[in-house]
């Protein structure tokens, strides 16, 4: 008796194991919808104001950072910097965000307000100061205005 009802156990599994695996694609398809969204629904225009005080627009996709979004438009040299990597920083993506921007971006975590305070040039921090490498783009920042300090001294090739 117990035999037999593990052998209609034991053909049930491959129908079983169907209805598990289309559930759970169903269920990560929802889950993730950003991948499946069209390029034009993830663009996020910003402003960047450089050093020389040119405000010029710049492009980047929802769930980029920042800092790619600068490197990419040319803001900020790519190659003196380790992208997106906060355990080898020393600051270099560093910006100043528009007052009414900043409260819109998640507080700054312990790391990235040690390596601010840590490289400020007067040793005090502007309340401004974020790092770009730690700001992800979402389609809530549209139009955020950002402030490209001009290159500290030990930057300038």
């Amino acid at each position: 008796m117990a035999m037999a009802s593990l052998r209609s156990q034991i053909h049930r599994l491959p129908s079983l194991s169907k209805s598990l695996i289309s559930r759970s694609s169903a269920t990560a398809a929802a889950a993730a919808p950003s991948s499946s969204r069209k390029v034009s629904d993830r663009i996020v225009k910003l402003f960047a104001i450089d050093f020389d005080g040119r405000k010029r627009e710049i492009v980047g996709l929802s769930g980029q950072t920042l800092l790619k979004a600068l490197a990419n438009s040319g803001l900020i040299e790519p190659a003196s910097h380790r992208l997106e990597d906060i355990d080898a920083c020393s600051s270099e993506c560093e910006v100043n965000i528009a007052q009414e921007w900043f409260d819109k971006l998640p507080p700054r975590t312990y790391d990235e307000e040690y390596l601010l305070k840590k490289y400020a040039r007067a040793r005090v921090l502007n309340k401004h100061s974020r790092l770009g490498c730690q700001i992800v783009l979402t389609n809530e920042l549209q139009g955020m205005v950002v402030a490209i300090p001009e290159p500290k001294p030990w930057d300038i090739p």
